[in-house]
């Protein structure tokens, strides 16, 4: 139906599109809570040591066999509101901790069930919540009366750890090996802040691709950046190097309006290639003056330019992303310049290991850096 109202003159107005159903009350809160107990259901049986495997079937017939409740969640399509909420509450769960989703979501659905049987009692809704706040806050002083500290540097209570965490992402046999990658990884990205010790797992890249199993995976010390090298006749190793960030065109730049350059003479015509050869050669001549070994340009490099940087040694990949050049900067210790005139040996970035790589049959190029000073 749709939901009509009227003005002042009593001309109908329509306020809710053609279809819309409104439900109020108790009916609305049973609604509320079967479509979130339904969820509850759906992830229910993928828990505990007896736990099965879900297979989704999308609409273009792709198949998904998991047992992880985020990813159970993320496949589904859902229309219910209260249902899209339990499915926040595990997208919730799975950015904040990682894992615990299926518990995150069960836990939610059975006390929404406890919630029905006391309303049917009479029990107003805001009582009901200011209980379940008092009982959250009593858990959470439970659960830090009995919380046990961990050493770091105890490996095998962080393999403990990392293996009930790694138990529903679906890694097989290989789930000792993603323990101890991930152990090694975070510990990468340990940073000490006055008394704290902080992990930003933000710093962590995951790299996808096929081609190699699953106990191949390997941990990279430094960043993978997609990109090849521009040019065939530049180097594809190098060891020690300075890294120059740029966040600029190495290319003749197009005016902003239109230009028009009149020739009269064949020599004319020379001395403008020959000037426009000239600028591009100076900003390779101050790259190379730098000391810069490697660049990673933000926007395009002109094929001249990748010749004259092939001919002096000098690697170089272009239109890296914002991102990527701010992990570098990050990652290399130099800083993204936007002109080559401010470049100075103080802005370049070091790496103790370059190289592009192929994985599998994947074609795109991959660099790993591996700061060492």
């Amino acid at each position: 139906m749709a939901y009509l109202t009227q003005t002042q003159n009593g001309q109908p107005v329509l306020i809710l599109k053609e279809g819309t159903s409104r439900s109020r009350g108790k009916e609305a809160q049973r609604n509320n809570i079967r479509a979130a107990q339904i969820i509850g259901e759906v992830l229910k049986t993928t828990l505990g040591p007896r736990g099965m495997d879900k297979m989704l079937i999308d609409g273009l017939g792709d198949i998904t066999i998991t047992n992880d409740g985020a990813t159970i969640l993320k496949e589904l399509d859902v229309e219910h509101p209260a249902a899209k909420m339990m499915i926040e509450i595990a997208k919730t769960q799975d950015d904040m901790v990682g894992d615990g989703t299926t518990t995150a979501v069960v836990l939610a659905s059975e006390i929404l069930k406890k919630a029905e049987e006391l309303l049917d009692q009479n029990v107003h809704p805001i009582i009901l919540v200011a209980g379940y706040r008092k009982a959250a806050q009593k858990a959470i002083e439970i659960i830090a009366k009995n919380a046990v500290t961990i050493d770091v540097e105890d490996k095998k209570m962080m393999m403990k750890v990392a293996l009930t965490a790694m138990g529903s992402k679906g890694v097989g046999e290989a789930k000792e090996h993603f323990a101890e990658i991930a152990i090694e990884a975070v510990k990468q990205v340990t940073e000490k802040h006055a008394n704290k010790t902080i992990a930003d797992i933000d710093n962590i890249q995951l790299v996808k691709k096929t081609g190699k199993s699953l106990i191949e995976t390997q941990l990279v010390t430094g960043l993978i950046i997609d990109k090849e090298i521009v040019h065939p006749g530049m180097p594809r190793k190098k060891e020690n190097v300075k890294i120059a960030l740029l966040d600029m065109a190495l290319e003749i730049e197009k005016t902003e309006i239109s230009a028009e350059i009149r020739i009269h003479e064949p020599n004319q015509m020379k001395a403008f290639l020959d000037q426009e050869d000239r600028s591009l050669k100076e900003m390779v001549t101050k790259i190379k003056a730098s000391g810069a070994d490697i660049v990673f340009c933000q926007k395009g490099i002109d094929d001249m330019v990748q010749q004259y940087l092939s001919q002096v040694g000098i690697m170089a990949a272009r239109r890296v992303k914002e991102s990527d050049m701010e992990k570098l900067a990050r990652a290399t210790g130099g800083r993204v310049s936007a002109n080559l005139n401010d470049l100075k040996a103080a802005d370049l970035g070091f790496a103790g290991h370059v190289e592009e790589r192929k994985i599998g049959d994947v074609k795109s190029s991959r660099f790993r850096f591996c700061r060492s000073r």
